[in-house]
């Protein structure tokens, strides 16, 4: 087989991918935590085994559809943490980005972070727990990166960005899943009580040298 057949085949493979990953997508918008396998092969016109085929079982298209909104999501608190506001503002807005992202999709966020109810089918109900800590694993890990880089946090920085981003990650996951089930108070009175909670010691953090700034 030659390269051009081989790299006409992984494109076709992976638009094929993209495109079982799509129907995933509206059954998981139309069921939640209750999307099954069976529910998403017929979404996309085929059988199981061939979903299967492609993804392996019920882990691997979870991981593909964390992967997918995890690396949206990740771009979007990029833009907010890279915006040309003060260092405040930008807090505040990469916490309102992460609670907007949960409230316009509630559906997808209750998929990849709550099982389906007790008492379904055992098709239905990913095994969300084994797969939803390494999801906010890699935000705490990349947070973190992003602390390190911009901060000078003095001896054991690169330590003290971890603990500092996986317990940001971890307060935004706590108060956002709690908030959306409840809706206690506004989005923007959540953030900014969040905000004052995290202030301290991020406002008296100064740049790190030769970093791109917080």
């Amino acid at each position: 087989m030659d390269t051009t057949q081989r790299t006409d085949q992984q494109r076709s493979a992976d638009r094929r991918r993209r495109e079982l990953l799509e129907a995933a997508d509206r059954v998981v918008l139309r069921d939640g935590p209750q999307a099954s396998m069976n529910a998403i092969a017929a979404e996309a016109g085929i059988t199981k085994p061939i979903l299967y085929r492609h993804f392996g079982d019920k882990g691997g298209l979870y991981a593909a559809l964390a992967k997918r909104h995890t690396d949206a999501l990740l771009d979007s608190l990029r833009a907010a943490l890279d915006a040309p506001a003060d260092r405040r503002e930008r807090v505040e807005s990469t916490l309102d980005t992460y609670l907007a992202a949960i409230e316009a999709r509630p559906q997808v966020y209750r998929f990849l972070m709550h099982p389906a109810e007790a008492g379904q089918s055992a098709d239905q109900g990913f095994d969300v727990g084994l797969h939803s800590a390494p999801l906010l694993r890699r935000m705490g890990e990349e947070l973190a990166q992003v602390i390190e880089e911009r901060l000078d946090l003095g001896p054991n920085s690169q330590q003290l960005a971890r603990v500092w981003g996986h317990g940001i990650v971890g307060m935004m996951h706590a108060a956002g899943d709690w908030w959306l089930g409840e809706r206690p108070c506004s989005r923007a009175e959540l953030v900014r009580s969040l905000a004052d909670l995290l202030w301290g010691r991020l406002a008296a953090a100064g740049d790190k040298m030769g970093g791109p700034g917080f």
